[in-house]
């Protein structure tokens, strides 16, 4: 349950006269537009907003990942834990601008999923399959119904291979969208064909810090002028659109450009309307009700019906903030509408229905939002467990007593409920079943209208004769959750051979079990349980490589239930198999390193030079601007010059460790992480921009040793081939680009086709000691245990 402050702020970001504003500002169009994009973040948030907010439109984000092969700017979440939060991030980002999302992709172990950078269309479908991608938007086409399609980018050399990939796969599904005969197995779930009106491209380059489009954009057929505030806000468009971007945290979004963006420039490069040259993005589209009523064959009381609720709707916008008269302005339209859901014939229907039904459910929640009946739903506890219960608890307004008032929730199968009390406080009990299905961890899409999550309530109001009804989230999200949850501490062991060390200690907690715990057994290794810890012992069969022993708990798999809670998206969780992972390796650590570890929280490596056995202190503020010289290596994590505001004014101490023998050793940065050329890095020192240059996206492109004899080469561990197989995602990004000729390149590599890069590690011997800078992704390879990251890392930390 949210604590008081988190309500306050909930209230602060959602006002509800703006709500109110929103529900009727949502009522002036009956045309929808989808956006479509490969990740969380690649959407145009003020044009999206100036769509809905200003014209009216329904607005849609498709996404075909959830971002789960990106970066992490605020913690240590990767993979299937950082879809989960970018997943958040985009359902929040989409709630400020009003929009719906609708996943093209399920996480990691959908095939459709974010594996990191591509740099072409082919090789992305190459992954997805590019017949999987385009019949998903051909399933959103027909489900959504989109009048208009706008992909986030181009599909040209320069340009991210996920977003090519998209672009084309949108262009492609529009046609098949239509088609009777292409996948036929759409119309048994209720689906029918649809075909698109119109399909634009941006008219701009997509071109920046990250990619530069090798060729022009397409000419621009129209330009959309958004000049002008919201009137509920007083906001620009654009700006409202970083309110949205802000949400994206993760990826460090969020920017408050000097000028608001008021001009996009779009190609229309596919039309299925007559007609020529366009004034708007509307021009030729069924934007009113009052267009609708021009159908061919419509009848006379139909057309009739349409003409006077849009003029009832307009009446109601113009009333705003006049409730009383905005209540019966929008009754008036329900009934109109509903005498046109009756009374049309089939084929208005079959071509306009869906703008029919969405539009009386658009003025039902402008009725119910007006009337201001619902303050607040939320699930105590906020999750249940097969067999557990919960309590589910509806809050409405003191005017709720006014109207005959029914809730209903909408509850995960497998989980009932029954009425505990009535009043201005409804109350629930929730009770699931054993045999209750555990939440999965991606929702199919999210509703700007509301009723998303695994549990939602749907209000219905008894108002002047009529049944008016809408869906409202939960305050917090509910999940079936398993019934045990085991933690193992640490989860991975790190056994060097050779150093005569058998029998190594983990912790395992169970929370919300009494079942014993066991482990599966595994070549190598033998568990067993020692007082409150557990004990790992080699065995004689043990071999170098990774071990990975499955947990059970009785005879159920054991799950691992991680909590996530950042402020911008709230409390969630991630779900994940219990299995202890050992990897024995040939590693050997330097003499004497003592290591000052200065992390931003994007990264574990701290955590693992502790476990690979080195003396490894965390550093603080208060620290970094301590005496420094009892460290003989300080490593600086991803990100953290821009995350850490503290290392700007230690950056000079930095400097002079190095100058008086020390060994600084900083982590892949972007150019935009706090990193200057000049200041940041012991002597000039240039990042790579744009970054789809600098980086090789291919695990397994082959590595030149520059110089073979560096010391950070051939002690204590002599880097070898074998160090870079099995790398996973890619190799490096951020390539260091240009650099004082202190430095040396250590290492070229390239992706096909392309030129060597010799930016991924280069290191200089400065003063009495050293700088090494490393684009290698070795943060993520050590979190995927793979040896020749431990390795390389041990040689990296050595005392200059």
């Amino acid at each position: 349950m949210l604590n008081p402050r988190e309500r306050i702020e909930r209230q602060m970001a959602d006002p509800w006269l703006v709500r109110l504003h929103r529900k009727l500002s949502a009522l002036k169009s009956a045309v929808t537009v989808m956006h479509t994009g490969a990740h969380p973040d690649d959407e145009q948030n003020g044009l999206l907003a100036y769509f809905r907010m200003e014209l009216g439109m329904r607005t849609i984000i498709a996404c075909s990942t959830r971002g789960e092969g990106g970066q992490n700017a605020l913690g240590p979440e990767r993979l299937g834990a950082l879809g989960v939060i970018r997943s958040r991030e985009l359902e929040e980002a989409a709630r400020v601008i009003d929009a719906d999302v609708s996943w093209l992709g399920h996480g990691p172990a959908d095939i459709i999923h974010d594996f990191g950078f591509s740099k072409d269309g082919d090789q992305t479908f190459g992954r997805w399959g590019q017949q999987r991608i385009v019949e998903r938007l051909v399933r959103a086409y027909r489900k959504e119904r989109p009048d208009i399609v706008i992909p986030t980018f181009l599909d040209v050399p320069g340009q991210h291979g996920h977003h090519r990939a998209m672009t084309r796969a949108a262009k492609t599904a529009i046609t098949l969208a239509a088609d009777p005969a292409a996948y036929p197995e759409h119309f048994s779930e209720g689906l029918k064909p649809w075909k698109v009106a119109k399909y634009y491209l941006p008219a701009w380059s997509g071109g920046g810090d990250t990619y530069d489009d090798e060729v022009p954009p397409p000419e621009t057929t129209l330009i959309v002028n958004a000049p002008g505030k919201e009137e509920a806000t007083g906001a620009q468009y654009d700006r409202i659109g970083e309110w949205s971007r802000y949400y994206h945290a993760s990826q460090g979004m969020g920017h408050w450009p000097k000028r608001a963006q008021e001009v996009w420039p779009l190609h229309l490069e596919l039309s299925n309307v007559a007609g020529g040259g366009e004034s708007s993005i509307l021009d030729r589209l069924p934007s009113s009700l009052t267009d609708l009523s021009d159908f061919p064959g419509l009848d006379a009381e139909s057309a009739k019906a349409l003409v006077e609720a849009e003029r009832e709707i307009i009446d109601a916008i113009a009333a705003f903030p006049d409730t009383q008269r905005i209540t019966a302005s929008l009754l008036s339209a329900a009934t109109l509408l509903q005498k046109v859901d009756e009374a049309a014939a089939q084929d208005f229907k079959a071509l306009h229905g869906h703008r029919i039904a969405r539009k009386r459910a658009q003025v039902d929640a402008a009725i119910l939002t007006a009337l201001d009946l619902f303050e607040r739903a939320y699930a105590q506890p906020a999750e249940i467990v097969p067999g557990g219960t919960s309590a589910l608890y509806v809050e409405l307004a003191d005017k709720a007593g006014e109207f005959q008032v029914e809730v209903t929730p909408v509850l995960p199968a497998g989980v009932s409920s029954s009425v505990q009390s009535l009043g201005q406080t409804r109350v629930f009990s929730l009770v699931a079943d054993q045999d209750a299905t555990v939440s999965g961890l991606y929702q199919p899409d999210w509703k700007a209208s509301g009723g998303n999550g695994h549990a939602s309530v749907r209000l219905s109001a008894r108002v002047e004769g009529r049944d008016v009804s809408a869906n409202f989230d939960l305050e917090e999200p509910f999940f079936v959750t398993p019934a045990q949850s085991l933690t193992i501490a640490p989860d991975a062991l790190l056994v060097p051979l050779g150093q005569g060390q058998d029998a190594h200690v983990f912790q395992a907690h169970i929370r919300g079990a009494d079942a014993p715990l066991s482990f599966r057994s595994a070549g190598g290794w033998n568990l067993r349980k020692s007082g409150s810890d557990w004990i790992a012992e080699r065995t004689g069969d043990a071999t170098t490589g990774l071990a990975q022993i499955e947990a059970t708990v009785g005879s159920q798999p054991a799950f691992q239930i991680t909590p996530i809670a950042y402020p911008h998206i709230g409390r969630t969780r991630f779900l994940a198999p219990s299995a202890l992972k050992i990897l024995s390796l040939d590693l050997k650590l330097p003499e004497g390193a003592r290591v000052g570890y200065v992390g931003g929280g994007a990264d574990r490596v701290g955590s693992w030079l502790s476990r690979m056995g080195l003396d490894v202190t965390e550093l603080d503020a208060q620290a970094l601007g301590g005496d420094l010289s009892s460290f003989t290596t300080i490593v600086v994590g991803i990100f953290a010059f821009g995350i850490r505001k503290d290392l700007a004014a230690a950056t000079e101490r930095l400097h002079r460790f190095v100058e008086e023998g020390g060994h600084l050793v900083t982590l892949y940065h972007r150019p935009t992480d706090g990193w200057n050329p000049e200041t940041t890095p012991v002597r000039r020192l240039e990042i790579g921009k744009p970054s789809l240059r600098w980086r090789v996206t291919d695990p397994n492109a082959e590595v030149t040793v520059l110089l073979p004899d560096h010391p950070l080469l051939v002690g204590p561990n002599t880097i070898s081939a074998a160090d870079w197989t099995g790398w996973d995602k890619e190799r490096g990004l951020y390539f260091a680009s240009r650099w004082d000729d202190v430095y040396e390149p250590l290492l070229a590599m390239h992706d096909v086709d392309e030129q060597p890069l010799k930016g991924a590690l280069v290191s200089a011997a400065i003063g009495k000691g050293r700088h090494t800078h490393t684009s290698l992704v070795l943060h993520h390879q050590m979190d995927k245990l793979v040896p020749g990251a431990f390795r390389l890392m041990a040689n990296l930390v050595q005392p200059a």
